[in-house]
């Protein structure tokens, strides 16, 4: 096989193959044999007769056809291969010569991943954060404990602190006029001084009565948790339904013992900042592992292909559709409500997008360099794991399926390459 490479971009590569004799009277005998199942001849069992005999009673234009194919794939794959190119999507290819069965030439244009010049991730150090538990965390926790487990009582008098309201609300933009999805409910239940809600919406209920009504302005938080509201100017316009006073038990062991198996409050606040420390150790091993990766991933130079980017984007939007499907928003409003054609959304999305597929790149290129690899011994053991924690039907038929093994594959090969990186960077 004889290969000749023209690098037309970056990214963009264009394969010249031409194939040997030897591997075209190879391919000619292996689609014979195929078609030889299927064929019968006069004085032969079906399949025995000599490969001679099948190719002078096989259609000719479907030999050539199932060779082409057999032959076409198999000098793409090889070339690929030998070349060491990582091929993104399916290859134009055209055939460029073909004397059938001693000749046949191919070329195969396809987008590859560039060239990946990572920096020295060994070398860089980032400190793992300290997490604490204090008491006031504990305590905020107890108190809400306790709020569950209040006895309600109707009141007319104006709403205080700790009382819970019942709301309709509805939010607008404060400059369109126009409605917010996610920014309105009714009957909504919250507890005054929980600051469960938006900063600075629970202290402007205080002092309302029932069937009191009041509209007033909020901005939301710069890292809100919906993109589309932060720092957004909201006006809200809030009726409140009901006022109930909170009648809250007393934190005691009589009350630890009504929450869990606990026979001490002592021993609650204490499985309370254990659970607390655990979840806040998580999250901040989240953090740090995605900070570090950002690190590397920025100190990258990488020729990033350009449709790894818009499926990326694609991603990202799907999941966000299906988001605003569920806070009952279209599309157009939600488009509308950022002020932005559907091309501007999509160039918004674009740096993030490029920063998550150059983070993968990374990913792949330290796992080679580092040779981690997973065995499929520990595929084993963590397929049966799922398979324990998940019991219903449809879960285990999805999980027997080979995409699923290949995704946990995948999964438990990028966390064992960040657990090296982690090492690295954590390193004293």
């Amino acid at each position: 096989m004889q290969i000749t490479k023209d690098q037309m971009s970056p990214t963009n590569v264009k394969l010249t193959i031409k194939a040997d004799e030897a591997a075209l009277a190879a391919a000619k005998q292996v689609v014979l044999m195929q078609l030889a199942k299927n064929i019968k001849v006069q004085g032969f069992r079906t399949g025995k007769a000599p490969m001679s005999v099948v190719e002078k009673n096989v259609d000719q234009q479907t030999l050539q056809s199932e060779f082409l194919d057999t032959m076409v794939n198999q000098l793409y794959v090889e070339a690929v291969t030998k070349e060491g190119l990582r091929p993104v999507n399916r290859p134009d290819v055209s055939i460029t010569k073909f004397v059938p069965f001693n000749t046949l030439e191919i070329t195969a244009e396809v987008e590859v991943i560039g060239a990946i010049t990572l920096p020295d991730y060994k070398k860089i150090r980032l400190a793992k954060p300290v997490v604490k538990v204090d008491a006031k965390d504990v305590d905020e926790v107890m108190t809400n404990l306790s709020t569950r487990a209040a006895v309600k009582k109707d009141v007319t008098r104006a709403a205080q602190l700790d009382d819970e309201v019942t709301i309709d609300f509805k939010g607008v933009d404060t400059k369109t006029k126009a409605s917010i999805a996610g920014a309105d409910g009714s009957e909504y239940p919250l507890v005054l001084g929980s600051k469960s809600f938006i900063p600075g919406f629970e202290e402007e209920l205080i002092g309302l009565k029932s069937d009191g009504e009041k509209t007033f302005d909020i901005t939301f938080p710069k890292d809100y948790g919906t993109v589309d509201l932060q720092n957004k100017k909201v006006t809200f316009t809030v009726t409140i339904k009901k006022i109930q006073e909170l009648a809250k038990p007393k934190l005691d062991d009589a009350f630890a013992a009504t929450v869990g198996p606990f026979k001490t409050l002592a021993e609650l606040k204490g499985d309370v900042k254990k659970q607390l420390q655990a979840d806040r150790e998580q999250q901040a091993n989240r953090d740090y592992e995605s900070e570090l990766l950002g690190q590397i991933a920025e100190k990258t130079k990488a020729n990033i292909p350009p449709v790894l980017v818009e499926e990326e984007i694609d991603r990202a939007e799907a999941d966000e559709r299906q988001n605003l499907v569920y806070r009952g928003q279209t599309w157009e409003e939600h488009l509308e409500a950022d002020g932005v054609t559907a091309e501007e959304h999509r160039e918004k999305q674009r740096p993030a997008a490029e920063a998550r597929v150059t983070a993968g790149l990374v990913l792949g290129e330290v796992a080679e360099l580092e040779k981690i690899t997973v065995s499929n011994e520990e595929i084993d053991v963590r397929m049966q794991l799922l398979s324990g924690q998940y019991q219903d039907q449809a879960m285990q038929a999805e999980l027997s399926k080979p995409e699923a093994r290949r995704d946990i594959t995948s999964r438990m090969l990028t966390e064992k390459t960040i657990e090296k990186l982690v090492g690295y960077a954590s390193a004293k």
